[in-house]
């Protein structure tokens, strides 16, 4: 049975040179008329995280989330998905260096206009500034990671730095760690804390 997770396979293959034909007929068979384009799959756990803990069935709703594996990508996937692809619409979120490449590759003449949420730095620095740094080092603690994050903090490189910068290089620093804090830090949130980046994107959905 083809689902959302399939769609999104789909297009991650046709991305890397295969058919288009497959994931036509599953963009018409779910429904889907609006992808939202991310640098990868932090960011992915990020946007499905907050989308459950509102009540939100993004795919029921024909939206399909896509980690494109980085910024560069996104003329790629805003080729096989917007006017001249699938006619979707799209949405994207990228960190404020990466805007550019969104920038050159989203038109907005396109119909429906496409819209691009910046974050300051990166998704990671929002939800850490939306937070605070103690919050986030209880929920390291919870992970059981404590250990780990007093080991990197006394490495030489970690000295000097602000906790915030020290906190965002861990979640980065092991496979997999972004992922989870991606969604761990978002089910955190108050309703109040949210960063106007990942609120308004849910927003125009």
């Amino acid at each position: 049975m083809v689902d959302i997770r399939m769609f999104r396979d789909t297009v991650t293959a046709w991305a890397a040179g295969g058919s288009g034909g497959p994931a036509r007929e599953q963009a018409e068979l779910l429904g889907v008329h609006t992808a939202v384009l991310l640098e990868g799959l932090s960011d992915l756990a990020a946007v499905e995280a907050l989308a459950a803990g509102r009540g939100r069935d993004l795919a029921a709703e024909g939206v399909c989330v896509v980690p494109m594996g980085g910024a560069m990508s996104v003329g790629r996937y805003a080729g096989l998905l917007g006017p001249s692809g699938l006619g979707l619409r799209l949405i994207g979120l990228c960190d404020e260096r990466e805007k550019p490449f969104f920038d050159r590759s989203l038109n907005p003449a396109w119909a429906p206009r496409p819209g691009v949420f910046v974050c300051t730095a990166d998704l990671e620095d929002e939800l850490i500034r939306a937070l605070g740094p103690a919050r986030i080092e209880q929920i390291v603690q919870d992970e059981d990671e404590l250990r780990a994050w007093q080991t990197f903090v006394r490495q030489p490189a970690q000295h000097g730095r602000p906790r915030h910068q020290q906190l965002r290089r861990f979640i980065g620093t092991k496979k997999g760690r972004k992922i989870r804090y991606g969604r761990l830090l978002v089910e955190a949130l108050a309703p109040d804390q949210v960063p106007a980046p990942l609120e308004d994107l849910l927003a125009s959905l």
